[in-house]
């Protein structure tokens, strides 16, 4: 069992913390033994029962004075080196010279090491650990560090210490039964009808990228000549798929179930037509609104259900207020004529009093947290996540944009720079667990993105990884089961793990993760060799286990 003390302040981030590193813990109570205590910030203390304290703060305390721990202030973002974990700290961290501490990422001095004692054995780390995950639960990572997990590393570099300190560890994983990780298709149906736009800015851009900008893509070998053709002949349709004489181009994605072939994607559609929204200085701009609503797509609609697909919000101002919300689920309820459980915002407009209204609107996810511009983690995780304003809506983060891999004022990657930037994504999702979401854009399969081998190739290469597929919907149920999960220690010491939620039998099973104890370390440097070994064990109800010392 591992005691937290940290500021009542953390109270709802060390909860959510624990959500994600799911393992046996409470607060730290003074009649307990534990066999790790955490403490984050001023709170440390010598007087616990515990072999070992993971003392964490990011500024000098008593605790360092009382035993001539010599600190230095960091510079901001400095980046944390332990082993093969490497991440920035965003707040404030301090750094140690004291023989046998860790390197941080940018010199040979620390910001982690144990000290001589022998019992409890304290091991100082130099950042405040709580801080860290608020700050990344609620205003993000920059996009110049949108590659890193950042979250899930600060858990990974938490497990390392417990587990190279020679203890032992419990922990529902963040990965499904029979699977590395889970990967959510999602698609965002921002133009879904061609015909219903007009000569207006969008078919105008169309047309520019579909003539001339293709040509220029082809002579710098962005382009294929066979496609350079297929862009030139779209572009002359136009006027036939006007007078209704061709076949709408853009009003094809059903084909994703061609492409997906039973691996079951949602579509966030668009409520209502001709309405930009308002952004947070006003009115959101005119290019902002659709040319289109979800009641013309009805028969489209129709068809993706049936094949198992989930339909969603693609909201335009449900971000701001609960109202604005029911109305717009509504729109989609009444065509879909299931639930509307799920919202990710139009251009993924959102604020800090969003997820409030979503959730007092009756929405079960969001799916609006990441990056417009660049792929990556945003949050910091491959895991749905409860905002800390909330009290049971759940974020499901958004990874991969194809927008941001190839739109030239963001990444602006050809198809083989683009598959070098995924692969990291892609081991990191096999590493971690958690869920990789994705979102390709109604219009990308069709001329002149021209994006749909792309896509086709990395549905084969998640395949091959052995990733678990599914709806947005039943993504956050499957972490809401694990959430679910309850440990409880019985008189005699064993463990028990039992899901509390509802059991759903189509939901996939968790896994129990056990870590046995190991030879005590003398340093810091042997916690950073320190290889992790577990035994996996099939948690489909509850499950007892032992911790041995």
């Amino acid at each position: 069992m591992l005691g937290v003390i940290a500021d009542p302040s953390h109270a709802r981030v060390v909860s959510e913390f624990f959500e994600l590193f799911k393992t046996p813990w409470e607060s730290y109570s003074s009649g307990r033994q534990y066999d790790v205590v955490l403490c984050d910030g001023d709170l440390i203390g010598e007087e616990v029962s515990a072999k070992t304290v993971l003392a964490y703060a990011g500024h000098e305390t008593a605790f360092d004075r009382r035993h001539r721990i010599e600190t230095h202030a960091s510079a901001p973002e400095r980046g944390l080196s332990f082993a093969d974990i490497t991440f920035p700290i965003y707040g404030n961290s301090v750094r140690f010279l004291q023989t046998g501490a860790a390197g941080d990422a940018c010199s040979h001095s620390a910001l982690a090491f144990v000290t001589s004692l022998k019992e409890p054995q304290f091991v100082r780390v130099g950042y405040d650990l709580f801080s860290e995950v608020r700050t990344l639960l609620t205003d993000g990572q920059p996009a110049a560090n949108a590659i890193l997990p950042t979250l899930d590393l600060h858990i990974a570099l938490l497990r390392r210490l417990i587990t190279g300190c020679g203890l032992p560890l419990a922990e529902v994983p963040p990965v499904p039964q029979g699977h590395p990780f889970i990967a959510c298709l999602t698609h965002d149906l921002d133009h879904a009808v061609l015909r219903r736009h007009k000569m207006d800015a969008t078919v105008l851009g169309f047309l520019y990228r579909a003539t001339v900008a293709s040509v220029l893509k082809t002579a710098r070998g962005r382009l294929r000549p066979r496609k350079l053709l297929e862009n030139w002949i779209a572009a002359a349709k136009l006027p036939f798929v006007y007078a209704g004489l061709a076949q709408d181009f853009w009003l094809q994605f059903d084909r994703y179930l061609e492409m997906e072939r039973g691996r079951p994607s949602t579509f966030f559609a668009i409520p209502f037509e001709r309405r930009p929204g308002r952004s947070s200085n006003g009115e959101a701009p005119a290019a902002r609104a659709s040319a289109y609503d979800v009641s013309h797509i009805a028969e489209k609609i129709r068809l993706l259900k049936a094949a198992g697909c989930e339909i969603g919000l693609h909201g335009i101002d449900a971000w701001r207020d609960s109202d604005s919300g029911r109305e717009e689920a509504a729109r989609i309820s009444e065509v879909s004529g299931d639930k509307t459980a799920g919202v990710r915002m139009h251009w993924l407009y959102r604020d800090e009093k969003s997820p409030a209204a979503w959730e007092e609107a009756g929405f079960s996810y969001d799916s609006t947290i990441g990056y417009n511009e660049t792929v990556g983690y945003r949050a910091g995780t491959t895991q749905a996540f409860r905002p800390p304003e909330v009290s049971r809506l759940l974020e499901l983060p958004l990874h991969v944009m194809d927008t941001a891999l190839f739109y030239p004022d963001y990444l602006g990657l050809s198809d083989g720079e683009a598959w070098e930037w995924l692969t990291p994504v892609f081991e990191n999702a096999a590493r971690q667990g958690g869920v990789l979401t994705i979102n390709w854009h109604d219009r990308s399969i069709a001329p002149e993105r021209q994006w749909g081998e792309f896509y086709c190739r990395m549905l084969e290469e998640l395949t091959r990884r052995g990733a678990l597929f599914c709806t947005a919907s039943r993504t956050v149920s499957w972490f809401r089961k694990r959430r679910s999960v309850k440990f409880e220690r019985s008189a005699d010491g064993d463990y028990s793990a039992a899901i509390s939620e509802e059991a759903n039998e189509s939901i996939p099973a968790l896994r129990l993760r056990l870590y046995q104890a190991a030879g005590r370390p003398t340093n810091l440097a042997a916690i950073e060799q320190w290889r992790e070994t577990y035994v996996d064990r099939v948690l489909k109800d509850r499950l007892v286990f032992q911790l041995q010392n």
